[in-house]
């Protein structure tokens, strides 16, 4: 069989991800159809839906290994797809974000577009082509829309030019201190950056959103980070990732004052534990021990308002660590 019919037929699932398949019984399922639900191009329907976008998230490995999640922005019309295996992003670097160090030409990255205000989201992974400091394309390897689930309703407000920078200097922290164990207690969201090297030069990053009811992240006493995992598509991009290399960075936005968390450090999967029929929701749980810590206060020209009824139905469901009592 020649290189080209073997890439044709190779299953677009690694053996982390087709793991956490097998564990919830999705893994027969995905592999007849994986080359069906993970697209080389984006569909004229994402092709539309990126330019309505303020921001996006972004998933990048810096030079040391290490994976941060951050979040580019700009007015609507600053991503858009010059055609179905490209997405320009038309943003300018920046040198106090560690995520940038990762995005050079050549480097993988993981992009999630997501509307918070229709819960509409599509993920997409690929390689950066940079034109200048002002922008980039990311030539897309997989695309794949997701479910709703989980995603509380906001509305979105520019309080300055997306071109100007905050007058903030970020700060480097050496442990969760109280202000960032705030920002982590009471989220009901938070983003994911995860990769795995496939192959010598084959790198996957990839971008993820997580959420629930407010308190649903636990931070212990030591700093360790325990997340419950709810029912989703069942791909397990994330936890695939995480399951072949332990290595991820976590996004904490404060909505309301423009703030950013920014931590990396190392995940573990937990797949028996008392604690997982404790939480209410929770199929599985991880745990996230952070190793580098930044927070960047006004880092974002963006604010959001919680819409009425704004609660995604599925957060509801689930539980908090307060009512557990761990």
């Amino acid at each position: 069989m020649s290189n080209v019919a073997e890439q044709a037929f190779a299953s677009p699932w690694h053996a982390g991800e087709v793991a956490m398949q097998r564990s919830a019984g999705s893994a027969e399922k995905l592999a007849a159809h994986g080359h069906l639900l993970l697209r080389d191009h984006l569909i004229e329907q994402h092709r539309l839906f990126y330019p309505q976008l303020p921001f996006i998230v972004a998933g990048a490995v810096d030079s040391k290994g290490d994976a941060w999640a951050t979040i580019r922005t700009g007015s609507p019309g600053f991503l858009h797809a010059p055609d179905p295996y490209r997405l320009s992003i038309a943003a300018a670097r920046e040198g106090t974000d560690p995520a940038d160090d990762g995005m050079n030409d050549g480097d993988a990255v993981g992009l999630l577009g997501i509307e918070l205000h229709t819960r509409r989201r599509n993920r997409l992974n690929g390689l950066v082509r940079r034109h200048d400091d002002g922008g980039f394309d990311v030539t897309v390897h997989q695309s794949f829309g997701n479910c709703p689930q989980y995603i509380q309703l906001r509305d979105f407000a520019f309080v300055r030019d997306p071109s100007a920078p905050t007058a903030e200097a970020p700060r480097v922290l050496d442990r969760l201190n109280e202000l960032a164990r705030m920002i982590i207690a009471q989220a009901d969201t938070f983003f994911v950056a995860s990769y795995v090297d496939r192959a010598p030069g084959r790198r996957e990053v990839d971008v993820s959103h997580r959420g629930g009811k407010t308190g649903f992240v636990r931070v212990d006493a030591d700093g360790v980070l325990t997340i419950p995992d709810f029912s989703g598509n069942r791909f397990f991009n994330t936890l695939g990732n995480l399951i072949a290399n332990p290595k991820a960075g976590l996004l904490f936005v404060d909505f309301e004052a423009g703030d950013l968390l920014q931590l990396t450090g190392d995940a573990e999967v937990i797949l028996d534990s008392p604690e997982i029929a404790a939480f209410e929701g929770a199929e599985r749980l991880w745990r996230f021990s952070p190793r580098r810590m930044l927070y960047r206060p006004d880092a974002l020209p963006l604010r959001w308002t919680f819409q009425p009824d704004g609660w995604s139905p599925q957060s509801l469901r689930t539980g908090t660590w307060d009512h557990t009592g761990r």
